[in-house]
């Protein structure tokens, strides 16, 4: 009796201590934080949706870079095109070409200190990223930099959904064939994704360049108008607020997790009700525990009032997408979800162009197709294990 009593209060105080962590960890961090948005640019832009097209291209423009290489990702595993990317990063770095690497400290945590000796033993500059820091342990430990900038020479930039692995170029057993989109950018907009790899880098790495004028070379106009706005945990969701309400005919949202806030699932309700047209696009396989399950709640709301849910079938679908009525599209690394609106560091492109808006719908129309359609009557069929996932998954919600 007396050690169950004296676990029960450990438990007590480790709980307390992390809803305390927690609690402070983010007024701490949204006490810094102001919105930012960069103006609206025209630049070139290529839309990949296939891991093996944009990777083919990717490589390319690295193999071609002359002056300094910057790339942050989320994820970068230990397997064969890991090893070829960061062999590709060795043989530029050993030609004179500034490589600096900055990875997510919990995402590519099987990037161990012997990969990073034989990294920074070539000339590579690398740094973790969001390294949980004390006093609020928990917090930083939770809030994860999601972001994926690739920046070339200054006058090439790649954003989007795609990390570095096996899964990503449609070799992994269960989740092939992976379905993701992402852009390359060429003129104007590359200056934004230049600066926030270079704030992000001073912050974990302490090096200074946004001074460096040989980091942002004079860019050239190109046809699409398109504005880069990062989050860090903040503001995202009043983003997609004002999105939502200026919606007229249609929504289309692509994403592996779909847990909106209260708020927003509040603007998605108010916009089927005035007549507006819902369209979701999710993995029929989810690739986390739990995430499926989280949605159902939302999805029988939304359904009910008219919304249209597709589950992707053909492989693992991981795009992150928000259309509104041909007018924006929104292509980044944004998850529909609490984290990504709430915890972790982001950054989207809104185009407003209507022929890349039309190539975009294209690839969704296709992807469609390869889908089924979600209904109210599987949703609501009796299902105990599910509805108790379904519980356990609303306790934890936020750090899905």
């Amino acid at each position: 009796m007396k050690v169950t009593s004296i676990l029960f209060v450990i438990l007590l105080l480790i709980a307390l201590w992390l809803i305390l962590d927690f609690y402070f960890g983010r007024r701490n961090q949204i006490s810094k934080l102001t919105k930012k948005e960069y103006p609206y640019w025209n630049s070139s832009l290529d839309f990949f949706a296939k891991g093996p097209d944009l990777f083919e291209d990717l490589f390319s423009e690295l193999q071609k870079a002359k002056h300094h290489i910057h790339i942050l990702f989320y994820i970068v595993k230990d397997d064969r095109i890991s090893t070829e990317f960061l062999n590709l990063l060795k043989q530029k770095a050993r030609e004179g070409v500034e490589i600096r690497l900055l990875l997510d400290w919990l995402g590519s945590h099987l990037i161990d200190k012997k990969t990073i000796q034989s990294l920074e033993s070539e000339g590579i500059l690398f740094s973790f990223s969001q390294r949980p820091k004390f006093p609020f342990l928990f917090y930083t430990l939770q809030a994860r930099n999601h972001r994926k900038i690739t920046v070339i020479d200054g006058k090439i930039g790649y954003i989007g959904g795609f990390n570095i692995g096996k899964e990503y170029i449609d070799l992994d057993p269960v989740l092939s064939p992976w379905r993701d989109y992402h852009l390359k950018i060429e003129g104007e907009g590359v200056t934004g994704l230049q600066k926030e790899f270079l704030m992000n880098w001073h912050h974990d790495s302490k090096e200074e360049l946004l001074d460096q004028p040989s980091y942002f070379p004079t860019l050239p106009q190109g046809p699409c108008r398109h504005q880069l706005i990062p989050s860090k945990g903040a503001f995202l969701e009043d983003t997609y607020t004002s999105l939502i309400r200026k919606a007229e005919a249609n929504i289309t949202i692509g994403t592996p997790y779909f847990i909106p806030s209260r708020r927003l699932l509040h603007e998605l309700s108010d916009a089927l009700a005035r007549g507006v047209s819902l369209t979701v696009l999710i993995p029929k396989t989810p690739d986390h525990p739990l995430v499926k399950e989280a949605s159902y709640y939302f999805f029988r709301k939304l359904i009910r009032q008219g919304a249209v849910v597709y589950k992707f079938k053909n492989g693992f679908y991981h795009a992150k997408t928000l259309i509104i009525d041909d007018q924006v599209c929104d292509i980044g690394t944004t998850n529909f979800d609490l984290r990504s609106f709430f915890l972790n560091y982001e950054i989207n492109c809104y185009i407003y162009d209507y022929d890349f808006i039309q190539k975009v719908r294209q690839v969704i129309q296709s992807d469609i197709r390869q889908s089924e359609r979600m209904t109210l009557a599987e949703l609501n069929q009796f299902n105990p294990i599910r509805s108790f996932k379904e519980w356990a998954a609303h306790l934890i919600i936020l750090f899905l």
